[in-house]
Formats: structure tokens, C-alpha cells, sequence
């Protein structure tokens, strides 16, 4: 007698699009990421990062980017592109950007703004210590 698997169904397309928040686990450190760079007074801390998009390009929202290159740095992945490449295939760098447009190469932005990333980075690391990360 043959098993009874379940079906492959590679090509079926979804009625609704998926939602990443399903698809992330509760207490994931990419959803502690998301609540330390949103919560954490950064607004006003984020306001030296905005207005530095490319040629011609919209620049990329200053939350998005430091929540895609903390969350990329506690994985150890440290080059822009790698992260750039990384919201293609993880679903924790998709989740992060919180849209379906994802961050370009930042490379100079995190050179021309190194200090100020620094103390929000710094900032996020005590939250974590905090918080028993």
C-alpha cells in the first residue's frame, strides 16, 4: 500500500497575498528589531538620515534602513549587498522593510552618517541588554 502524501503544489497560486507576520515567529529577534528602531525615540534620532536618496531615486525611509542593517548586523551579515541580496531570500530581511519595495545598496549612506548610526546602534544594544537579548 502506497502513503498518503501530501500534495506538491509548487505552481498553485494564493487567493490573498501572504502576510510576512505569519510567517515570522512570535518572539523572533527580527520583531524585537522592529519595536527597538520604532520605539525607541528615533524619530528624532533618524531625522539626520533622511533626504539621501540616489540620482534621481526616492531615498529609502530612514527607519527602514536601520531596522534592515541592525537586524542584518546581529545576523553578522555586513556588507550592503549581501543585506540588499538577503530581503530577496529571508523572510526576517523581508518582514523588516515592512514593504514590498526593498531597500537599495546603501553603502554610502551608512558611510556619510556613521556617526550618528553609531549612537542609534548603540541605543539599540542597551534596549537588548535590557531585554535579556
Amino acid at each position: 500500500m502506497g502513503q498518503n502524501f501530501i500534495p506538491d503544489t509548487v505552481d498553485q497560486t494564493l487567493l490573498f497575498p501572504p502576510s510576512l507576520h505569519d510567517w515570522l515567529p512570535e518572539g523572533h529577534v527580527a520583531r524585537f528589531v522592529l519595536d527597538v528602531v520604532s520605539g525607541a525615540g528615533s524619530e528624532r534620532d533618524l531625522q539626520v538620515l533622511s533626504g539621501q536618496g540616489g540620482r534621481g531615486q526616492r531615498p529609502n525611509a530612514p527607519e527602514m534602513m536601520v531596522r534592515v542593517l541592525l537586524y542584518g548586523y546581529a545576523r553578522g551579515v555586513y556588507s550592503s549587498r549581501k543585506i540588499q541580496a538577503r530581503t530577496f531570500e529571508d523572510v526576517a530581511f523581508r518582514y523588516l522593510p515592512a514593504t514590498s519595495t526593498r531597500p537599495r545598496h546603501h553603502r554610502r549612506v551608512r558611510k556619510r552618517h556613521l556617526e550618528a548610526l553609531s549612537g542609534l546602534f548603540t541605543q539599540a544594544l542597551l534596549l537588548c541588554s535590557e531585554a535579556d537579548w
